[in-house]
């Protein structure tokens, strides 16, 4: 097939268009066609405008408010650049058909449909009988008037679009397109570090070269995938910081994961009680409401209030562990299940209480931990032209290095016990905080 048809798919020839266009930040211009409006149009896709991409970051970062709806929009503009760079690519041409990337248009424009507020932290925990976002993905898509316009207006079967966004197709081309939608390099990644570091008012997800990046892609080796040139080498290696250092400074802010340790056990207290298949279909506003309803003046009642009330009341940091500084003692705390990381918590209240002769609440207490599943790694091939081979970053870049997935969750991420506010007072030394942590893991082993 020619890279023509790819390029006269009217998606990314809207891309030089001078009408029919919306504008995103900062000052993007996205190609909306019919069938595009037809998507985003309808009520699955609108209530993505009214989730927001960071949740808890904004209270931290204040402009951090930008929603889900702004990224998929910033992720289908990607793909439309992405296909107009590898329709010159015969390797691309021959695996992809015009058809298949009209896939991948309407993919990356529906990549997130199946997210609910707060779906990374609530996922986070791996709680019995939590669904994952993409059983939402599939029931949008399957089952609504979504799917009606997939196929009326695209043509498309809406299992397709399912099977190319849980990631597992069987046929090189469409394991092709799923890499593009979730990879080592792939246009969500280029888009939410972007946007966030963007919206946060911070330089450090902007600080790689998209434009060459992309110029840069071509397909590894096995042809299942994405790889780049040697001339895109340094752009990835600031893709890599880029991510490192938004992990560091926004991600896993202190402060920001106080509301993400506020939220989770708030969320865990009250899951059992909650019809998770309808609250996980709301709104942002209409779930807090939902959660607070529920909470009322108990514990989760109290965690809420301080993150969703009419004053912010963050818990305060008491201790920190770090993979540098302490490492026996946070390798037993790290990559624990949510649980575990709760009775810890608990049993750290106890020991505080005795020591202070002051009751401390089991809910005044909260341990946050890396979770369970760690980062993926970012793992891409570099074809070097005049050697004639390809040959994994990892082994030609210092940086890449550096950050290898192994490392990457242990020195950005830290364990972290956080506090009622009261509290603070009565520690004059926090020190005393770090003593009573490892006790109390040592007493639920």
């Amino acid at each position: 097939m020619s890279g023509h048809e790819i390029l006269a798919i009217p998606e990314v020839a809207g891309l030089d268009a001078k009408s029919g266009l919306v504008r995103i930040p900062p000052e993007l211009d996205v190609p909306l066609t019919d069938r595009v409006r037809a998507v985003i149009d309808t009520a699955e896709f609108r209530r993505l405008a009214r989730i927001s991409q960071l949740g808890l970051v904004s209270l931290v970062y204040p402009a951090a408010l930008h929603t889900r709806f702004e990224h998929s929009l910033g992720v289908y503009r990607l793909a439309l650049l992405l296909l107009k760079q590898l329709a010159y690519h015969s390797r691309f041409t021959q695996l992809v058909s015009a058809e298949d990337a009209e896939l991948l248009i309407a993919a990356a424009l529906l990549h997130d449909i199946g997210h609910w507020p707060f779906c990374h932290p609530i996922e986070e925990m791996r709680l019995p009988g939590a669904p994952r976002h993409e059983l939402f993905a599939n029931s949008f898509l399957l089952e609504s008037e979504l799917a009606d316009v997939l196929r009326q207006e695209w043509r498309l079967n809406p299992r397709d679009i399912v099977a190319l966004l849980s990631g597992r197709p069987v046929e090189p081309g469409r394991r092709l397109l799923a890499s593009i939608l979730s990879g080592p390099i792939d246009i969500d990644k280029m888009d939410y570090l972007f946007r966030d570091s963007l919206h946060a008012g911070v330089p450090y997800g902007r600080n790689y070269d998209q434009q060459r990046l992309i110029g840069s892609l071509c397909l590894n080796a096995a042809g299942d995938g994405l790889a780049i040139t040697d001339k895109g080498k340094t752009a990835a290696e600031m893709l890599v910081f880029a991510r490192y250092v938004m992990f560091s400074e926004v991600y896993w802010h202190h402060g920001v994961r106080s509301a993400t340790a506020m939220v989770q056990r708030a969320f865990f207290l009250l899951y059992h009680q909650l019809d998770l298949d309808r609250l996980f279909r709301l709104t942002e506003t209409e779930m807090i409401q939902q959660l607070q309803a529920a909470a009322g003046d108990g514990p989760a009642g109290e965690l809420l209030a301080g993150l969703f009330g009419p004053r912010r009341r963050l818990y305060k940091r008491l201790a920190q562990v770090s993979f540098l500084d302490a490492r026996p003692l946070y390798q037993r705390l790290a990559h624990r299940p949510y649980s575990w990381q709760v009775a810890c918590a608990e049993k750290l209240a106890d020991l505080l209480s005795q020591r202070l002769r002051r009751i401390v609440q089991p809910h005044e207490i909260l341990l946050d931990a890396p979770p369970v599943k760690k980062e993926t790694p970012l793992l891409i091939d570099v074809w070097r032209r005049k050697e004639q081979q390809y040959q994994p970053l990892s082994t030609i870049s210092p940086v890449a290095q550096a950050l290898a997935p192994e490392q990457f969750d242990d020195y950005v991420k830290r364990v972290r016990v956080f506090g009622h506010p009261r509290l603070l007072p009565l520690l004059p030394d926090l020190g005393i905080v770090q003593e009573l942590l490892a006790e109390a893991a040592d007493q639920i082993e």
